[in-house]
C-alpha cells in the first residue's frame, strides 16, 4: 500500500521527532521544512495529502503561507498549528477554509486523529458518492429509453450534471468515465428525439418548449415588475453545468426563486439562436421583415449587430404598456468599466439587458490556443475556468455594486450551450458552404445521413434560404464536420475542443434563472 505524503511547516520542527517517528511508524512520509517559503516550495514541486502548518514561524507567517497555498492549490487539506489561541487568529485560519485546528503542545493522537478525519472523509465522501450512483445508473438508463417529452429530457439532463459534478468533487475517476458513456448514451437517445420532433415544434409553438423566438413572450416580459427593476444578463454559451458551478456565487448576494430551461433553436449558434430571442421570431422571418438587417454564413459582416433594434422592435408589438430599458453588450474591457459605472444608473429601468460574450471567447480560443487547452484540459477543468473567471469579472463586480445600491429582480439565461466534439463526420460540399463544424448551409451536400438531422426545406423549419437549393444539416451527440481535404490535420486540430451549433443536450437544453437581492 503506498504510504501518505505529508508536509510539515515548522520553525521549532526539530523537537516534534516523536510526533514524526510516530508518523513514519503509522505509515506516513512527512517531509519538513522550517518556514513558510520553503513550505510554498515544496507544495510546487511535490503533491502531498495533508499540510500541516506552524502559526507563528518568523518572517512568512502561518496565516500569510496559508493564504498563498490556498490561492494555488484550494482543495489541499491544510491543518494550522499554534500557541495561540487568539479569536482573531482562529477565525482567520477558519475564514482561509483550513481543514482542522490544533494547539500547541500536540501529542500523537491528536495529530493522528486529524488525519484520520481529513483523508477518511474524503474516501467516505467517494465511496459513498459511488454507491449512491451506482445505485441510480440503472434507473437512470432506464429513463433515457423511455420515450421522455421535452420536459423530462431536462430533468434528466440536470441529473446527469448533478452526478458529474459531484463525482468530480469525489475525484471518482472510474465513475465519472462510466457517467460519461451514460452521457453520451443520453445524447444518442436524445438527438433522436430532436430529429423526430424538431418540425412539429415549429409548427405548433403551443406544444412545443419554450425555445429562443419565444423566450422573452413567455419567461421575460410576463417577469417584468413595476415596484422593482429587472436586470437581465445573458451570458453567451452558458452551459447548464458552468450555471451550476457558479450558482453559489450569486446566492451569496441573490435568492434563487426558479430554476428553468428552454431549448435553443437551430442551429445552436449566436447568430441564429441569439438574434431569435431579442426578435421575438424565427431567422427566416428576421431575414423576410428585416432583410437589411439578416447577414447568411456566406455573407461578410457582424451577424449579430442589430440585437438592440430587435429588442425594441418586441416590446413595441409585445408590451402593453410602456416601459424603461436599456441595453448593453460587453466585448471589451471598455465596455465592462462603462457597465460598472453605469449599473446603478441602470436600476432606473424597468428592464436592463446585459450581454456578455466571454464564455464564447473562451471556448474559441480554447480550440486555438494551446496553453488554453492546456487550462480548460476536459469538463471539469472548463467548468473551473468558467468560475474563476466569473469569481473576478467585471460583470460580477458591478452586479456587487447594484445589489449595494437597492433591491433588484435578475434573470440570467443565455443563447446556446457547447459540447466537446469527438467524433468526426466527413461532409462534401460546395465553395459556399458554410465552415461551421456542428452544422452545414450548402447547396448539393454529401454527407452521411445517420450523423446528422437534415432541412431540404429551411423555411418550414424556420430558417432562412440562402440559395433555393440550400439544404441546413446538423451534427448529432458529439460528432464534427470535416471535409476529406487534410481530413487527419483537422482531425487532431478540432477534437477534443468545444463547438456549438448541433444538436446535444449541452448546446439545447440551457437555463434560465430568476432570483432577487437578498
Amino acid at each position: 500500500m503506498d504510504r501518505i505524503k505529508l508536509l510539515w511547516a515548522d520553525d521549532e520542527i526539530d523537537l516534534l521527532k516523536p510526533q514524526l517517528m510516530f508518523l513514519d511508524k503509522k505509515g506516513y512520509d512527512v517531509t519538513t521544512v522550517t518556514n513558510g517559503h520553503d513550505a510554498l516550495e515544496e507544495i510546487g514541486e511535490n503533491e502531498f495529502e495533508v499540510v500541516f502548518l506552524d502559526e507563528s514561524m518568523p518572517g512568512l507567517t502561518g496565516l500569510e503561507t496559508l493564504q498563498r497555498i490556498k490561492a494555488d492549490n484550494p482543495h489541499l487539506p491544510v491543518v494550522m498549528i499554534t500557541k495561540n489561541e487568539a479569536e482573531d487568529v482562529m477565525e482567520e485560519a477558519l475564514g482561509a477554509q483550513i481543514s482542522d485546528y490544533l494547539l500547541k503542545p500536540v501529542n500523537p493522537n491528536q495529530i493522528l486523529l486529524s488525519l484520520k478525519k481529513i483523508l477518511d472523509n474524503k474516501r467516505l465522501v467517494r465511496e459513498k458518492t459511488n454507491v449512491d450512483y451506482q445505485k441510480e445508473f440503472r434507473q437512470l438508463m432506464t429513463e433515457i429509453n423511455s420515450g421522455l417529452d421535452f420536459r423530462e429530457w431536462g430533468d434528466i439532463y440536470g441529473k446527469l450534471i448533478q452526478w458529474e459534478i459531484k463525482l468530480d468533487d469525489a475525484n471518482s475517476d472510474q465513475m465519472s468515465d462510466i457517467l460519461s458513456m451514460q452521457k453520451s448514451e443520453a445524447n444518442a437517445e436524445f438527438s433522436k428525439f430532436v430529429v423526430r420532433n424538431y418540425q412539429s415544434w415549429i409548427d405548433e409553438p403551443a406544444e412545443a418548449p419554450v425555445m429562443s423566438h419565444n423566450l422573452f413572450r413567455k419567461k421575460i416580459f410576463p417577469e417584468l415588475k413595476e415596484d422593482i427593476p429587472t436586470i437581465m444578463l445573458l451570458l453567451d454559451n452558458l452551459r447548464f453545468d458552468q450555471w451550476k458551478m457558479i450558482e453559489p456565487i450569486f446566492t451569496e448576494l441573490f435568492k434563487v426563486e426558479e430554476e428553468d430551461f428552454f431549448y435553443s433553436i437551430l442551429p445552436t449558434a449566436t447568430q441564429y439562436s441569439r438574434n431569435s430571442i431579442f426578435a421575438g421570431m424565427l431567422p427566416a422571418d428576421i431575414a423576410k421583415n428585416y432583410p437589411d438587417k439578416w447577414l447568411n454564413d456566406h455573407e461578410r459582416g457582424g451577424k449579430n449587430m442589430h440585437e438592440d433594434f430587435f429588442l425594441e422592435d418586441q416590446i413595441d408589438r409585445t408590451m402593453r404598456r410602456p416601459i424603461r430599458w436599456d441595453y448593453t453588450k460587453i466585448t471589451n474591457n471598455n465596455n465592462a468599466k462603462q457597465l460598472q459605472d453605469n449599473i446603478v444608473n441602470y436600476l432606473n429601468n424597468d428592464m436592463t439587458v446585459i450581454v456578455y460574450n466571454f464564455i464564447d471567447f473562451l471556448s474559441h480560443a480554447r480550440t486555438e490556443m494551446e496553453v488554453l487547452k492546456e487550462l480548460a484540459g476536459d469538463e471539469r477543468a472548463y467548468r473551473s475556468l468558467t468560475v474563476s473567471w466569473f469569481k473576478n469579472s467585471p460583470v460580477w463586480a458591478a452586479l456587487q455594486r447594484a445589489a449595494d445600491n437597492k433591491p433588484f429582480q435578475l434573470i440570467v439565461t443565455t443563447d446556446h450551450g457547447t459540447i466537446r466534439v469527438n467524433t468526426p463526420s466527413k461532409v462534401i460540399g460546395d465553395r459556399e458552404t458554410t465552415t461551421n463544424l456542428r452544422y452545414k448551409v450548402g447547396r448539393n451536400l454529401n454527407y452521411d445521413r445517420k450523423d446528422v438531422l437534415e432541412i431540404k426545406d429551411p423555411i418550414k423549419a424556420g430558417l432562412p434560404r440562402p440559395n433555393v437549393s440550400s439544404t441546413f444539416i446538423f451534427a448529432k451527440e458529439d460528432k464534427f464536420f470535416l471535409y476529406p481535404n487534410n481530413y487527419s490535420h483537422y482531425h487532431n486540430y478540432y477534437k477534443n475542443t468545444f463547438q456549438h451549433g448541433g444538436i446535444s443536450l449541452e448546446e439545447v437544453i440551457i437555463p434560465i434563472i430568476k432570483m432577487r437581492t437578498k
